[in-house]
This record gives structure tokens, C-alpha cells and sequence, in this order.
């Protein structure tokens, strides 16, 4: 009998005796399968289906801390579609895969913002809307590990600025459009903040080649601003625009393949009963 149940938001590292109370169905190992009810050690509530002694299908995790996450489950982790209520309000609904945002999704912020768009590995990466509640502005663009990288479309009340973004920030040739009778021809130049405390300024820079973790900074740049450099204005016309955002391509890895042979041996394991 392997009656391990797992812990925590980001997967589940085994338990060790005792397991907690559970009140519902068992195979024939006696492990947990089909609709139960668990009361885990750390205080965390599960209530949902399982299959082999794993979370597997429909169910809700309440964590002690006061989040939730209610959706699909696979092997024990957050996979398919759910809703995830973090402490302090914030939501994402959308999809998962093996514990991390992966796909579409809509992500709500405490302070009123709001991300729509695609995700991989947890974060913002692809086609995708940011929405800032308190200045009205919308980013419409590609988005890339969390940043806004490539071609995009920042929304103000009566313009709009069409460019490319590098780490959050407008680089390079672009144009603003006012309400589709003028355009102002121009160029961003990202440069060092004079006001910046120059303490640490050597580590500043625009190339972010390091890899880092969710929990890292991906911000703007530290103490770098964009500076607009305006050249001609004319009347508004379409073909003038810069290019519009594109889809990030998706390169399929040897574990989605494995992930989709998995799916096939659980489709096949529930049309014949084995």
C-alpha cells in the first residue's frame, strides 16, 4: 500500500507516517481511489477524487494559509484547468500543468490589475493583455519568461504607442497614433537614469542573460528609463504601423511527449476498466 499524500502547493513531497485522516474510497491495495475526503498533517484540507493513492481528477485543496485551488488534478499535481485564491485576494484561473500556470490564463492582481493571455512554466510568456488599473493603460503584446519582449501595443486614453519592448521597456523604432488621424514618428533610447543612485551602477545593464526563478526580480531594468525621440509627424496610415505581435512558438519536449502518452495510457486504463 503506498497511502502517501503529498503537501503543499508546488507538489507534494512524501509524507512520512502518520498520513492524516481521509474518509473515503480504496482500491483494492487499499490505496485511495474514487471520491475522498483528507485532513492532511500540515493542517491542509483535500477534499476530491483520487486514483492509485494519488489526486487525480476533479477537486478542491484548501491550504491552511487561506488559499484554495479548485480544478483538475494529475498524479497529485495541479493539471488541466482550476482556479487558484492566493491570501491576499489575488486569482488565477486558466491552465495548469504538472503545478505550474502553463497555457491560458487569466491572472487578477490585489492592486486591480489584470494579466489575460498565455503561460509557460508560471510565467507571462506569449500573446498577452496587462491591464494597470490605476493610470487606465493596457499592454497588448508578446511577452517573454515574464517580461514584455518583442512587438506591442501600449493603450493610453486617447493614443496608443506601437513598438517593440526589451525587458519591460520601449526600444528602438516606433510610432504614436492618435485616434487614427495622426502618427508621430520616432525612436526610444534606453538609457541610465541620472538621478539613479550610482551605487551598484556597474551591475546595471540591458542584457539579463543569467537565469533566474520566479521568486527573482523581473522588473524594468534598475535605473534605466526609456527617452523618446521624436522625428516626423504625419497622417495616420495603416502600413505604417510596426509589425503587430505574434505568437511565441512552442517547442514540443520530450516530457509533453511523455506527458502525452501518459494521457493516452489513462484514456485507455478508463475505456477498459484495468
Amino acid at each position: 500500500m503506498s497511502d502517501v499524500e503529498e503537501v503543499g502547493e508546488g507538489g507534494e513531497g512524501a509524507e512520512i507516517y502518520p498520513y492524516g485522516e481521509y474518509e473515503g474510497g480504496r482500491d483494492e491495495n487499499l490505496d485511495r481511489h474514487g471520491w475522498g475526503s483528507a485532513l492532511l498533517p500540515n493542517g491542509d484540507i483535500y477534499e476530491g477524487n483520487y486514483r492509485r493513492g494519488l489526486r487525480m481528477g476533479k477537486g478542491l485543496y484548501c491550504f491552511r494559509n487561506g488559499a484554495r485551488y479548485d480544478g483538475d488534478w494529475r498524479k497529485g499535481k495541479k493539471h488541466g484547468i482550476g482556479t487558484f485564491v492566493y491570501p491576499d485576494g489575488t486569482t488565477y484561473t486558466g491552465q495548469w500543468r504538472k503545478d505550474l500556470k502553463h497555457g491560458h490564463g487569466t491572472y487578477h492582481y490585489a492592486n486591480g490589475d489584470t494579466y489575460e493571455g498565455n503561460w509557460f512554466r508560471n510565467f507571462r510568456h506569449g500573446l498577452g493583455t496587462y491591464s494597470y488599473n490605476d493610470v487606465n493603460v493596457t499592454f497588448y503584446g508578446t511577452w517573454k519568461n515574464g517580461r514584455m519582449e518583442g512587438p506591442g501595443v501600449l493603450k493610453y486614453p486617447g493614443y496608443r504607442y506601437h513598438g517593440k519592448f526589451e525587458q519591460n521597456l520601449p526600444k528602438g523604432p516606433g510610432c504614436f497614433t492618435f485616434e487614427n488621424v495622426w502618427m508621430q514618428h520616432g525612436f526610444y533610447l534606453n538609457i541610465r537614469d541620472p538621478a539613479f543612485d550610482y551605487v551598484g551602477a556597474e551591475d546595471l545593464t540591458l542584457d539579463d542573460t543569467e537565469e533566474t526563478t520566479e521568486s527573482e526580480y523581473r522588473g524594468n531594468p534598475r535605473g534605466i528609463v526609456p527617452i523618446w525621440r521624436a522625428r516626423s509627424v504625419a497622417a495616420f496610415k495603416s502600413e505604417l504601423l510596426p509589425p503587430s505581435p505574434v505568437p511565441l512558438p512552442y517547442k514540443d519536449s520530450e516530457d509533453s511527449l511523455i506527458s502525452i502518452m501518459e494521457y493516452l495510457e489513462q484514456q485507455y486504463t478508463i475505456a477498459t476498466g484495468e
